[in-house]
């Protein structure tokens, strides 16, 4: 009370339409995120904050793990659907570190606090945004399996085996190789090969 420049929104964020909020309340502002998520949803939230691309930025505090998995290149243990879904919409930074003896009471994990600046435009452009992400996650669902194997299996993409192979070799790439190998701009590529 007595901030005017405070307001409180009560609201289940999961169910909130960010983007004509943001666009309701920051008319002409450069609108920014910052929180401290609840560690059981952090990620179906910070999806839901850069899908919106309402903000031209995303601070949140969450598990390390978490922080680590979003910020991975190719190729590492922690790279996931996730980490390229991010690097889709933002550039990820880890700008702390915070033990667990930062909290009272202390907690079993590390957290991070993670900064995620939007691009203005996609750092790859792709015929077909949806079908890029469906590739994306059929790529990392059987994290052993090739891709071949991977994208052939999974429902609701209906692209052979033979598509798949013909693909890779467009791209140069192996019959054998993994997702997790895959950079953003390799998934951009595949996913338009896939459905031209």
């Amino acid at each position: 009370a007595g901030n005017e420049n405070l307001t409180i929104i009560f609201g289940d964020i999961l169910k909130t339409d960010i983007k004509t909020l943001v666009q309701a309340e920051f008319q002409s502002l450069r609108p920014m995120a910052c929180a401290n998520l609840p560690y059981y949803i952090t990620t179906p939230v910070l999806a839901a904050l850069l899908e919106s691309r309402a903000f031209e930025a995303v601070t949140v505090m969450v598990q390390k793990e978490v922080a680590q998995r979003i910020c991975a290149p190719a190729g590492k243990g922690d790279y996931g659907a996730f980490s390229v879904f991010c690097q889709y919409y933002a550039e990820p930074e880890i700008v702390a570190n915070v033990p667990p003896n930062c909290f009272i009471p202390r907690p079993n994990v590390g957290s991070a606090v993670i900064r995620l600046d939007r691009y203005a435009e996609p750092p790859v452009q792709t015929l077909d945004e949806q079908f890029m992400f469906s590739v994306i996650r059929a790529s990392f669902n059987q994290r052993r399996k090739t891709l071949v194997n991977g994208l052939s299996n999974a429902p609701g993409l209906n692209v052979s085996k033979e598509k798949i192979k013909e693909v890779l070799a467009r791209m140069e790439l192996s019959e054998t190789v993994r997702g997790e190998t895959l950079t953003l701009e390799q998934f951009a590529q595949l996913a338009d090969l896939l459905r031209g």
